[in-house]
């Protein structure tokens, strides 16, 4: 249990820096007008066009970097910040976004295979909590299992979360890589407000290798219990 804990501290502390960088550069650059005054809609709504897309709506949300693409109802929703904003840093997170509708649209297998995951990946949180929430109140449901039994379940859910968690990198990747190519290819951001934006995507991203490479050791060191309680 205490390498959990160790486990959980680590990575917690990992991305709090990371998430905290992340928002640092956001606001550093978002404080930086574009040359071009495109807020984020506009880029979104010219690259969308650009790549023959017309079924694709895009809408604000509310939150601070709560951007996200949608490909169940066809959606890019832009956060206030990224919608109105005329920045590089708001010029990246609006293409990379519409990177996600671009490859929706190209039927990009990862994506496909990563948006049939998200279901079983909820399921899987779901049972986690349920587990973590026995373990602490529910002692006579803990000792009432064969403790090899919920082992075997936790790291099934482990196993989802870290498929889920590798799957989602290289759409990540890809999307942001689309994104910076067509701004480039477009004239949208200058050579210095590419930089800008490459950095902003690079912050962006490594959230997510964080939290795959969390998943990833949380899942060894549940299967190192199991198979050192086999012994």
């Amino acid at each position: 249990m205490a390498g959990l804990i160790i486990i959980f501290i680590v990575f917690a502390i990992l991305s709090f820096a990371v998430s905290s960088t992340l928002k640092r550069k956001f606001k550093k650059y978002a404080a930086i007008p574009l040359k071009n005054n495109l807020s984020g809609r506009d880029v979104a709504e010219l690259m969308l066009r650009d790549n023959g897309i017309n079924d694709v709506q895009i809408t604000c949300v509310n939150g601070q970097l709560t951007d996200h693409y949608n490909p169940l109802n066809k959606t890019v929703n832009l956060s206030e910040a990224v919608y109105n904003g005329r920045s590089a840093a708001s010029t990246a997170i609006a293409s990379h976004e519409c990177g996600h509708a671009i490859q929706h649209a190209a039927s990009y297998s990862l994506l496909k295979v990563r948006t049939a995951l998200v279901p079983v990946q909820n399921a899987s949180g779901r049972i986690l909590n349920f587990i973590m929430l026995m373990s602490i109140f529910g002692g006579g449901f803990v000792l009432g299992t064969n403790w090899q039994t919920l082992l075997i379940v936790v790291i099934g859910c482990y196993l989802v979360l870290t498929l889920f968690s590798f799957i989602t990198l290289p759409v990540e990747f890809d999307a942001s890589k689309r994104a910076l190519s067509w701004i480039e290819q477009r004239g949208i951001v200058s050579s210095q407000e590419h930089e800008m934006a490459k950095d902003a995507l690079k912050w962006a991203a490594m959230t997510y290798v964080v939290a795959a490479l969390g998943s990833l050791v949380t899942l060894f060191y549940f299967i190192s219990i199991f198979l050192g309680g086999r012994d």
